[in-house]
């Protein structure tokens, strides 16, 4: 049987950065890592559409669920760290305005390349296309697929979502057969799904800076950016940064309502004057033309609809108090239902995983089963968009490799 101080299970962000770490920390160490896919990090090449926004300077541990866990980490290694640390692999980055952090090269080959190439020079054994199947537990460490002996046991291999770019090594079932708790899973990130009457007509239209609200039961959790319209549903990351707390809603069968504000930057009474001087500018015309200046085209008449004072003969100088009164509403909530989302398949990140109470947020060690370590999406623990759950990833990896 061989033996080796550390085995990683994934070789994904989480999972390389922990080698990495492990390896600088320890030089010498005796390390493998196993990956299920048949190469290493495939899902960090489809990050940020293909440029890979490695982390945001924002980025901290409110950002997250299971906060407490995330604190310790981020303190020893916040964005700023993670910057630091991709820079010592050679890779040049820049942030945008909003504190994004991408490669220079503007492309996630470069931060795969960096990883995979640092982590081959660590002389550590990498296996892909390669399982982790069964781990038993003995007094001195873990004997995996019943051939190799490790001391300590890193599980890195991510969670559900996105199951094309790579092979789930059963992360889950390995963390509950050592005596872990799973917490539910659900798809984050991801698309929503609505009634059909409430995007008909819309697919393909962008409205840029609204806030979502959804809305269950008596909470409700907000989000602002670019909003588009799909065929069945609702993207852009507004509404998937709401997808894992709808899913959620409907799992407990709850009602789940999302309403858009078109034009958050206005009051109400603020929009209602601006809409008022918007009309007799335009009294001649067709309602149909009322928001050409405000809303794309279709989704002005969709507001209209949703108002209940559209009609295709109507005109603009029909428009009485009560009918804005309407239209401001309209505007200010527009109402979607949500059916669902688009599930695990176009999900970028699990919400929901290895329970954080379980974990010992100083060192990512388990506190049931002494040399085993978690690190990234395989945690209860996930972020926005914009950079935050690779900042995790990578932070969590670097965490858990130095072993305390």
């Amino acid at each position: 049987m061989k033996e080796y101080d550390l085995c990683i299970s994934g070789g994904g962000a989480a999972g390389l950065c922990a080698l990495i770490g492990a390896a600088r920390k320890r030089p010498g160490i005796k390390a493998t890592v196993f990956e299920g896919a048949p190469r290493l990090g495939k899902k960090i090449l489809v990050t940020g559409n293909g440029r890979c926004n490695l982390t945001n300077l924002n980025a901290s541990a409110l950002c997250y669920s299971s906060p407490e866990l995330v604190k310790p980490c981020f303190d020893k290694y916040p964005p700023e760290k993670v910057v630091e640390f991709f820079e010592s692999l050679g890779l040049l980055t820049k942030p945008d305005g909003e504190g994004r952090v991408y490669p220079r090269s503007n492309t996630a080959a470069s931060v795969l390349d960096a990883l995979r190439l640092t982590a081959a020079e660590t002389g550590a054994d990498i296996f892909t296309d390669t399982v982790v199947k069964s781990v038993q537990k003995r007094e001195d460490g873990f004997v995996i697929n019943g051939e190799v002996f490790c001391k300590n046991l890193i599980i890195a291999c991510g969670g559900k979502a996105q199951p094309s770019s790579g092979k789930n090594t059963g992360g889950y079932d390995i963390a509950r057969s050592l005596g872990h708790t799973v917490t539910r899973l659900y798809p984050s990130l991801v698309p929503l799904a609505v009634k059909p009457e409430d995007v008909k007509g819309l697919k393909g239209i962008r409205a840029p800076g609204v806030e979502l609200t959804l809305t269950v039961g008596e909470k409700s959790v907000k989000s602002r950016g670019e909003l588009l319209f799909t065929e069945s549903g609702i993207s852009g990351i507004c509404a998937m940064e709401l997808a894992a707390s709808a899913e959620k809603a409907l799992a407990e069968n709850k009602k789940a309502v999302v309403k858009c504000d078109f034009l958050p930057e206005m009051s109400e009474q603020e929009l209602k004057a601006y809409v008022s001087s918007l009309a007799e500018i335009k009294k001649g015309r067709p309602l149909d033309d009322l928001l050409t200046g405000v809303l794309a085209k279709q989704l002005g008449i969709a507001v209209c609809k949703k108002a209940g004072i559209y009609s295709g003969s109507a005109v603009i100088s029909d428009l009485s108090e009560e009918k804005l009164e309407k239209l401001i509403g309209a505007l200010k909530r527009y109402d979607f239902t949500v059916t669902g989302t688009k599930g695990f398949d176009s999900a970028q990140v699990t919400s929901g995983g290895v329970a954080a109470g379980e974990i010992n947020s100083d060192t990512l060690e388990s506190e049931i089963c002494k040399g085993l370590y978690f690190a990234g999406e395989i945690i209860d623990v996930d972020g926005p968009c914009g950079g935050y759950n690779l900042q995790w990833a990578f932070a969590s990896g670097l965490m858990a490799g130095e072993l305390n």
